[in-house]
């Protein structure tokens, strides 16, 4: 098995504010005395006891307890309450020294033009494992600007017990997938739980469906942005396929309402056979809060095969989005550096995450799997090794930041029917001219 991942993995190319503090973590005067070096981390990670969060504040801990002259001090935040105070931190005088970015261009191009980021030294790395193309995203003409945290897949989580008990199959086609949907619902189950609040979870759906229609439409997808062009009847295609599943009711009763929080429990409560979210929450296998007979009959499936379409099961949605970055205007930035660069030794990310059944690193883990991995890892493991092809960075997020909330909106307007497949399109040409 070994052998199989580390091949999947060098052919992969690729609450509300809350201050989380550990056991060592404080602002207590004596910590921050002058003698000390505070770090100030500003991460997307809020759970500091389970998934990686955990792992994160595990491996703070232990940089402080190695190095007694340094307190972290940590502020976290869910996703969109952490990206709408990044936006104010930008704007002022006061960005904390080491932040949570994501290797897309939505998200960073305006941050490192607007020169808020510190260059990394590239060749420090060489030795740390990072999987091709895994630090793409974090560069910029040639400099490298953050490090990747995970290697992200995005499919079906499944109760493997709820379905043996129903005699359901996982579905081969979207066809079966979108008929399994009123099995389910006439058994009382929600088919599959959605987060639509968040909307980019919609957008990533619809990308989906595009590589299951064509592989190669990742080639095309950012020239449509840049150029306003999309007539590329695969977009069409795809948007109508998921205003089916909605129409189908494949996702719950007002889900374009729905956080991910909520979402996530409809699952972990038995309340939905199917979870359509990324790998990171493989975590939800090893979590002592989620009940046992759900956690230990976690499986996954990806996006099945769209009737006529080119792509196959193994052509999936994945990417490397999450990761760190040391602020330019940041005070201890030496201090900081040194800290990235202590988390991302592969002893330690790469180790506690997969030993933890947290999720899938952007580097090479193959040397710490166990040989007692959860069935979920095991699954996302196949998937990887036996990909064909990846959507890379997904549509909602190749263009601009205004891009991104305009397709993400629009993403929720089309499956709740509030735009039509023909305006959908036609709204995403005009944001691109």
């Amino acid at each position: 098995m070994k052998k199989k991942l580390l091949s999947a993995l060098l052919a992969f190319t690729m609450v509300l504010s809350m201050t989380a503090c550990g056991a060592k973590e404080s602002s207590t005067s004596d910590q921050a005395s002058e003698d000390k070096v505070t770090i100030k981390v500003f991460s997307n990670l809020p759970d500091r006891t389970n998934g990686q969060g955990f792992v994160e504040q595990t491996l703070f801990d232990q940089y402080m307890d190695e190095n007694p002259d340094v307190v972290i001090q940590v502020e976290a935040l869910d996703d969109e309450a952490y990206k709408t105070k990044f936006k104010a931190y930008a704007s002022g005088s006061n960005m904390p020294d080491l932040v949570n970015v994501w290797g897309q261009p939505s998200f960073l191009n305006e941050i490192i033009d607007a020169n808020l980021l510190t260059e990394l030294n590239a060749a420090d790395y060489a030795d740390y494992g990072f999987i091709n193309g895994s630090l793409d995203g974090f560069s910029n003409d040639g400099k490298l600007y953050g490090l990747a945290r995970n290697t992200d897949v995005m499919g079906f989580y499944y109760n493997k017990a709820i379905f043996e008990k129903n005699g359901w199959e996982v579905p081969q086609t979207y066809d079966e997938l979108i008929a399994l949907a009123g099995k389910i619902k006439d058994a009382g189950l929600i088919p599959c739980s959605m987060d639509g609040s968040d909307k980019w979870p919609l957008s990533i759906y619809v990308h989906d469906l595009m590589q299951k229609i064509d592989p190669d439409i990742k080639t095309q997808v950012q020239d449509s942005i840049a150029n306003g062009d999309f007539l590329n009847p695969v977009y069409a295609q795809a948007a109508g396929l998921f205003v089916d599943a909605a129409d189908a009711g494949l996702f719950q009763s007002g889900f374009e309402t729905t956080d991910y929080g909520t979402a996530k429990n409809l699952f972990t409560n038995s309340q939905a056979a199917m979870f359509y979210m990324g790998s990171w929450e493989m975590s939800m296998a090893t979590d002592e809060n989620v009940p046992e007979d759900v956690r230990n009959n976690i499986g996954v499936f990806m996006m099945p095969t769209v009737a006529g379409g080119a792509g196959n099961v193994t052509d999936i949605a994945a990417w490397n989005g999450g990761g760190y970055a040391v602020t330019a205007n940041s005070k201890v930035k030496e201090e900081a550096i040194k800290l990235l660069n202590f988390m991302f030794k592969p002893e330690n990310w790469s180790k506690l995450c997969w030993e933890n059944g947290i999720c899938m690193s952007a580097q090479n883990y193959s040397e710490y799997l166990t040989g007692e991995e959860t069935s979920a890892q095991l699954d996302f493991t196949d998937i990887v090794s036996g990909s064909t092809s990846v959507t890379g960075v997904t549509f909602n997020d190749l263009g601009t930041s205004e891009f991104k909330t305009l397709s993400e909106d629009l993403s929720q307007e089309l499956a709740i029917k509030s735009v039509s497949v023909e305006e959908f399109i036609g709204k995403l040409e005009e944001a691109g001219k």
